[in-house]
């Protein structure tokens, strides 16, 4: 008997942007100064290291707790409860709403409550918060709906992870291209059947890693507005997710007790194809061992890093046999890794 995921939905934009959209944009270092290459070349060079050849984009008329509340409901139906039974509703984003064509972020109220708003929940204990966790936010709402309900505090928890990225991307910015939008939801309780959570673990690193994700001005300096957008150190984040991530991950493998043979599927945010493809093989490297072929479940060269949203939506899309190659069963051990700003990470091993 474990704390169970019962219900799952994702939703994917409609807008495709593919990498060609971005041969028009000027593109500048952190200091101001022009690249000293084509965007051909840029673009070139940034499909071999991501993996991206398109991300998606919202609707104009759409933001994130929108898409949350969209994701949510098709993990309630597929769950098959009333959402009345809910007790915690969950959120974990990282920009709020941001609408088309604004430069401000709006979190009043939260994410959380404009969900349950949507979703026409009247139950006043269905207690919604929202999660600020980088992009492990979704999996550290996983790891709290856990405790709740493993505790008896609740009983079902619905658990989201929802961002709009293209919203806070700067132009100018080599790294615009990495970013989209998206949102998956889960609901999560407690079922009589051998399956659910395992183990778990969080980590938070500050003491030299606070910043390497942060809000910064335009790489064009001649910008005269004063509009913050997302930016990050790329190699810094490389480098520590590259220490880091395999040793939570083991830490996580052992206190489940399940041999890494046993592993079924690994689905780690989809942050950067070479930095994802090195973490698994580093993370084998501990034990000896190099990755199956097939272990590692990947989106990121269709719907790009949407944050949050990447892990819940690629556990949908293999859940629902819709990822070629990829497929879980009942009973199948799988992982959940993430790593983001704050500098976060965590992992959960699952019994399907």
């Amino acid at each position: 008997m474990g704390v169970t995921i019962t219900g799952i939905g994702s939703y994917i934009p409609r807008g495709i942007a593919k990498n060609e959209q971005f041969k028009k944009n000027d593109f500048y270092t952190e200091d101001g100064s022009r690249f000293g290459h084509e965007n051909d070349i840029i673009i070139k060079k940034f499909e071999a290291i991501t993996g991206i050849a398109e991300r998606r984009y919202i609707d104009d008329d759409l933001t994130t707790s929108d898409i949350a509340s969209l994701a949510a409901q098709k993990a309630i139906d597929n769950s098959g409860i009333n959402p009345e039974e809910l007790d915690y509703l969950i959120v974990a984003h990282n920009y709020g709403d941001v609408k088309n064509n604004t430069a401000q972020s709006d979190t009043v109220p939260s994410i959380a409550s404009r969900v349950k708003h949507n979703l026409k929940i009247k139950k006043p204990s269905c207690v919604g918060y929202d999660v600020l966790f980088g992009c492990p936010g979704w999996i550290e709402g996983v790891i709290q709906a856990n405790a709740f309900i493993a505790s008896g505090i609740a009983k079902k928890c619905l658990v989201i992870g929802a961002e709009t990225l293209s919203r806070v991307v700067d132009q100018h910015d080599r790294d615009s291209m990495i970013y989209s939008d998206g949102a998956g939801a889960v609901v999560l309780e407690n079922v009589k059947e051998d399956s659910g959570i395992l183990s778990h673990c969080s980590a938070t690193h500050t003491y030299n890693e606070a910043h390497f994700i942060y809000f910064g001005k335009s790489n064009n300096q001649e910008l005269k507005d004063a509009r913050m957008y997302i930016k990050m150190y790329g190699r810094k984040i490389y480098e520590f997710a590259l220490i880091h991530v395999p040793d939570a991950m083991k830490t996580c493998l052992e206190d489940s007790k399940i041999d890494i043979r046993q592993l079924k599927k690994i689905f780690i945010h989809q942050a950067n194809e070479k930095m994802d493809e090195a973490i698994i093989k580093r993370f084998y490297g501990l034990y000896d061992m190099v990755p199956p072929a097939d272990v590692m479940p990947m989106t990121i060269d269709k719907l790009g890093n949407s944050s949050v949203a990447t892990v819940p939506t690629l556990f949908d899309l293999v859940l629902n046999n819709k990822l070629e190659g990829h497929q879980v069963s009942k009973g199948d051990i799988v992982m959940f890794a993430s790593v983001g700003a704050g500098m976060n990470i965590n992992a959960i091993v699952y019994r399907v």
